[in-house]
């Protein structure tokens, strides 16, 4: 049995990088969901563009984890 250590870096360090991106784009969204004003408070411009940037990165979590998803299963193919 041969072991391709190429391969199994390139998976490694692919994984790693995707891990450590879908958690900062996580962060990102919790933060600016953070950053809204409070409920009956005036909403403004901010308040639209934060909700906005936080459904866009947890939209961008999910298309990440389903694309995944997607890779290991099957019958998805």
């Amino acid at each position: 049995m041969d072991i391709k250590w190429n391969a199994l870096g390139e998976v490694a360090a692919v994984a790693f990088a995707v891990g450590v991106a879908i958690v900062v784009i996580f962060s990102v969204g919790i933060l600016s969901w953070s950053v809204r004003r409070p409920e009956g408070a005036h909403y403004g411009r901010e308040s639209t563009l934060a909700t906005a940037a936080s459904g866009l990165c947890f939209l961008a979590c999910a298309a990440i984890v389903g694309y995944g998803i997607y890779l290991i299963v099957p019958q998805f193919h």
